[in-house]
């Protein structure tokens, strides 16, 4: 069998790829050759981590944190198999933690709530104070005339 072109196969599986359908096609395209391969795990891996490190940092604040994670965790599971484990590992926790918090009272509920806004207190304090300046108590102090 002679070869048509000096990328090899690469010709082939870019053409087979070409007839997928969709992000699945275009990313095979994409892993036919190694520096494709290379460039999109590297790209993947940036932009995964990217989103899972902001994810983190949102965790502790209203809003949508660990759904940032979760899909950065989905970006990077596309090229590497042990996200793929540690998204299915951080699903089936979310899962089991969702259950046990649905069959808690009320006042289980209230303390989680409380230690929640707490931990968003400290968070905001210490970064207000460590990174501007700014201490929320001796602010409040001056507001007060104490």
């Amino acid at each position: 069998m002679a070869i048509d072109s000096e990328t090899g196969d690469a010709d082939k599986l870019k053409d087979e790829a070409a007839r997928r359908s969709g992000i699945h096609g275009w990313l095979d395209g994409i892993r036919s050759t190694r520096t494709g391969a290379l460039t999109l795990k590297i790209v993947i891996g940036v932009i995964g981590t990217v989103m899972v490190v902001g994810g983190l940092i949102m965790v502790p604040f209203p809003g949508p944190g660990w759904l940032v994670v979760f899909a950065g965790l989905a970006v990077l599971a596309t090229e590497f198999h042990w996200a793929h484990k540690v998204l299915e590992f951080g699903k089936s926790v979310l899962q089991s933690w969702t259950e046990w918090y649905k069959q808690r009272g009320w006042t289980v509920r209230i303390i989680v709530l409380l230690v929640t806004l707490a931990a968003m207190g400290v968070i905001i304090w210490a970064a207000l104070k460590f990174s501007l300046g700014i201490d929320l108590f001796t602010e409040g102090r001056k507001l007060l005339g104490v």
